[in-house]
């Protein structure tokens, strides 16, 4: 019994050994596998967080530096403790150079403070605490006086100040009257009644006028004939009438004498 059980060897499944024996290599690679892939994955990570950090970096750098340029340009323009005046609205540059972006712009009559620092036509300043560059030729030690307004054309407003008065037949020739003379102090004469055609019937006015003077009449009352009820207009041998306005002013033929022809005054007919 005993030398029987000695001599005995262990039964030995093939298939067993044979899973087991490839098994092991397989599960070696696909570790192999994974840990590769979390390297890769790692790196992949490492590589994005460095080159946010150095895009950060360089903001900040930048950043420090515009704060730098700023704080000594202020103490530049506090050292000079000078301050000019615009002359027009300006842009505002971040550099003296023609490549220089565009910040924003300065309204005219604007006080600025100045650095001292001129370049390539252009001017240092200082606003709102920062840097900018504008153009030299815009800037003023003294303020700005005011552009001199434009003397107001005649109007149909006004009150006639020059003591001159008519007698008419047609409320539209007082009001033709009253808007010359407040426009036209200088013309003291006008007349109306007259005992032949539309004078006669009261709705005609002369204004005693010549040269320049009586074309800018002439061509105010033109432009505005539908406010002051007027039909034609006659002066300085020409006449524009409303029935053919189309045509604008229209010669006439001589009639022998300067106040025939109408040089001498503006002749308005009214309806």
């Amino acid at each position: 019994m005993t030398m029987g059980v000695l001599a005995a060897e262990p039964a030995t499944n093939d298939s067993l050994l044979a899973s087991s024996g490839t098994s092991q290599p397989a599960a070696g690679a696909a570790a192999d596998t994974v840990d590769d892939t979390a390297l890769r994955r790692r790196s992949e990570t490492t590589t994005v967080s460095r080159s946010q950090i150095r895009t950060a970096a360089k903001a900040e750098a930048a950043a420090r530096k515009d704060i730098s340029v700023d704080q000594k340009a202020r103490r530049l323009a506090k050292k000079t403790d000078d301050a000019v005046w615009t002359t027009d609205v300006l842009n505002l540059w971040d550099g003296p150079s023609g490549a220089s972006d565009k910040l924003g712009v300065i309204g005219a009559v604007k006080q600025v403070s100045v650095t001292g620092r001129t370049q390539a036509g252009r001017t240092q300043v200082v606003i709102d605490g920062q840097s900018r560059w504008v153009t030299s030729d815009y800037l003023s030690p003294e303020k700005p006086k005011p552009e001199p307004k434009e003397p107001a054309g005649p109007s149909l407003g006004g009150v006639c100040s020059n003591g001159s008065s008519i007698d008419a037949g047609r409320a539209s020739l007082y009001g033709i009257h009253d808007v010359v003379c407040a426009n036209w102090p200088s013309v003291t004469s006008y007349g109306t009644w007259r005992g032949d055609g539309e004078h006669g019937e009261g709705r005609a006015i002369d204004i005693m006028v010549s040269g320049e003077t009586g074309w800018a009449i002439a061509n105010f009352l033109r432009a505005n004939y539908a406010s002051l009820g007027i039909e034609y207009i006659i002066y300085s041998q020409n006449i524009w009438s409303v029935e053919r306005s189309g045509e604008g002013w229209r010669g006439m033929s001589d009639r022998g004498s300067t106040t025939a022809n109408h040089y001498d005054h503006v002749h308005v007919t009214v309806y």
